[in-house]
């Protein structure tokens, strides 16, 4: 067990600090240069990582709370419900992601293309929004969270090394369960649709440009390498996405949860922001050209 903590640890600690390397370079262009929507997105991606790293379950923030001697009831509602918000967060945005992409990406003639002029707006209302209803979604995890304790383990199911599901009203329950699976479902056919047409307009550009003889700048383009790039996060996050749907639901079922199936949990729900910043690095020439910079200097 001790040791697929480490591995735990380690895919935290990569994860944490790639997640602020690409955080300080967005920052850096955002404040110096003319930004693009797609790094307002990115940069805030970034943070939303960086927060579910430090508030995931028995690791970094849980550990330095215990160390100053806070109480742990408080402890577990605010790292439980940080890190509810954040993963909610990172849906939002992976799809928001998405969606830029196949805006950005459509031909002229397109439904799609109105919306091109005015990306940065629809994109900071569209943060408002999310951090909006996550918050407030998450908000009823203060009553069905709490410390955990030794007695009436029947009635309560640990999920952390502090914190545990205690029962709640069904109708409450059934409500929450509901909404969110919602929420979810909608985010992932979003995700999907946009991933199909992007897919499709590839398609037809290649054929295209195969038919005037200049494949050659179809793989030069910078908008199909970024498009390449959201299809793969998509489909990484999809394909977690229902893995960890799938653990939690079985455990809820069940009102029980196994520690190894809870560890492996964890590694499942941060494999996402781990994978996502070493994508965007290796794809992004900006931050290639700096790395390269960088090493030549050295």
């Amino acid at each position: 067990m001790s040791s697929i903590k480490n591995v735990l640890y380690f895919q935290s600690g990569l994860g944490v600090l790639a997640n602020m390397f690409l955080l300080t370079f967005y920052i850096f262009i955002i404040l110096c240069h003319r930004p693009k929507p797609m790094d307002l997105i990115s940069c805030q991606l970034s943070f939303v990582h960086i927060m579910m790293f430090l508030t995931a379950g028995d690791i970094w923030l849980s550990d330095l709370f215990e160390s100053l001697n806070i109480e742990k009831d408080f402890v577990c509602k605010a790292t439980f419900y940080t890190s509810r918000v954040m993963r909610g967060l990172s849906m939002c945005i992976t799809c928001l992601l998405s969606v830029f992409q196949a805006v950005t990406i459509s031909p002229s003639t397109s439904l799609l293309a109105k919306f091109k002029h005015k990306l940065k707006k629809y994109i900071i209302c569209a943060f408002f929004y999310f951090w909006s209803f996550n918050l407030s979604f998450s908000s009823s995890l203060f009553f069905s969270v709490g410390a955990y304790n030794n007695m009436s383990d029947t009635n309560q199911m640990k999920v952390t090394k502090y914190c545990s599901h205690f029962p709640m009203n069904n109708f409450i329950k059934e409500l929450n369960v509901i909404v969110s699976t919602l929420r979810d479902v909608f985010l992932v056919e979003v995700m999907l649709t946009t991933s199909v047409y992007m897919v499709i307009i590839l398609y037809r550009h290649q054929r295209q440009c195969k038919h005037l003889h200049s494949i050659r700048h179809l793989r030069a383009s910078p908008e199909k390498r970024a498009t390449q790039t959201i299809l793969l996060l998509v489909v990484f996050f999809v394909v977690m996405y229902w893995v960890d749907f799938i653990i939690s639901s079985t455990s809820v079922l069940l009102w029980r949860y196994d520690p190894v199936v809870l560890t492996v949990q964890k590694f499942v729900v941060n494999a996402y922001p781990t994978i996502t910043p070493l994508v965007q690095i290796s794809s992004d020439n900006r931050i290639i050209n700096v790395l390269k910079n960088l090493w030549l200097k050295s």
